[in-house]
């Protein structure tokens, strides 16, 4: 039976060691392991990390950069709500399209025409190339997807439900804000009028919706893709003059996130190199018995091993990858 502990050895406000005296001792014996087999401790944790680093092969399925998704809480009441909605207001996008019930933007792509030099849009020369503008749009496909009231596909603009292919408003014609049972407050833009009559507007709304309420939900997504590529080409093709075109779609500001996060990757790779050259040279010392520069050297890489284990056991694990994370190497190598 082991006797008492010497007076030495005990914990007391006199003696503070006794943690410090086993961790001491422990980290005596592993220096020693090391020191006496050194490979086993070099060759396995790289091999770790290899095998661990191979989770990266399912970055490009894991990755997770929906804005709703990164800036937005999981269980946040507006979530709740906009659930609340859809269960109380169902929308039918394919008989019963109606823009005002939609709990979310919707799928759509718009443009906002404005006429050249100041000019209006209800003018005749500027009618009937956003006529033609909209016949470019109006392609079968579109046809097909579109958002549907009445049987035909949900109008773009007010004005055009009702005067077609005719002649454009007069001036003097239009009520605004309500003309009617329309209203132009979102369909028109830079509106004078004379006692609520609209004379002229320098701007026009044209919103085409797509349908999300059933299989045909994909294939918007991918219309509305293949339209953010081709109308620069069609609008060129189209030569106006009258009129200059602006387009946003209800994709566009993913894309332009995704973008972003594109172009803002590569450039990591210079401040990784720079922040590892700081840590480094930090190290740096005229005298060789205070010089750390190797060990600074076994940190960045040990740093580094860490990075690449922890991110592709989570990709192994399938937890998706958002870019945000690829700040965590400038915290690591930060402490």
């Amino acid at each position: 039976m082991a006797g008492p502990r010497e007076p030495a050895e005990r914990c007391s406000c006199r003696n503070t060691d006794c943690v410090e005296r086993p961790l001491r001792r422990l980290f005596e014996g592993l220096a020693s392991g090391v020191a006496a087999c050194p490979w086993p401790f070099v060759l396995v944790p790289l091999l770790l990390s290899a095998g661990l680093g191979a989770g990266f092969f399912f970055l490009p399925q894991r990755q997770a950069n929906d804005i709703e998704g990164q800036f937005t809480p999981t269980w946040g009441p507006a979530k709740a709500e906009r659930d609340f909605v859809r269960r109380h207001f169902p929308h039918n996008d394919s008989e019963r399209f109606s823009a005002p019930r939609l709990p979310t933007e919707g799928a759509y792509a718009s443009l906002i025409v404005v006429g050249t030099n100041g000019t209006s849009v209800l003018d005749a020369a500027a009618w009937a190339e956003v006529l033609r503008l909209n016949d470019t749009v109006h392609d079968s496909k579109y046809e097909r997807l579109c958002a549907r009231r009445g049987g035909s596909c949900a109008s773009p603009n007010p004005l055009l439900s009702r005067w077609g292919d005719a002649a454009p408003p007069a001036p003097g014609s239009l009520r605004f804000p309500v003309n009617g049972s329309a209203f132009l407050g979102a369909a028109l833009g830079g509106v004078e009028t004379e006692d609520g009559w609209v004379q002229r507007a320098r701007a026009l709304k044209l919103m085409y919706y797509l349908r999300e309420d059933g299989p045909e939900a994909e294939d918007s997504r991918q219309w509305l893709e293949s339209f953010l590529q081709d109308i620069p080409s069609k609008l060129a093709a189209l030569r106006l003059g009258s009129i200059q075109v602006s387009y946003f779609t209800s994709l566009s500001r993913q894309q332009e996130f995704e973008g972003n996060t594109k172009s803002v990757i590569p450039l990591f790779s210079v401040t990784y190199f720079l922040t590892i050259t700081f840590a480094v040279i930090s190290c740096l010392r005229l005298s060789c018995i205070r010089n750390n520069v190797w060990l600074a050297c076994c940190g960045v890489l040990s740093s580094g091993l860490a990075v690449l284990s922890s991110f592709g056991l989570m990709l192994f694990c399938g937890v998706p990858f958002v870019v945000t994370v690829a700040n965590a190497p400038f915290l690591i190598l930060g402490k």
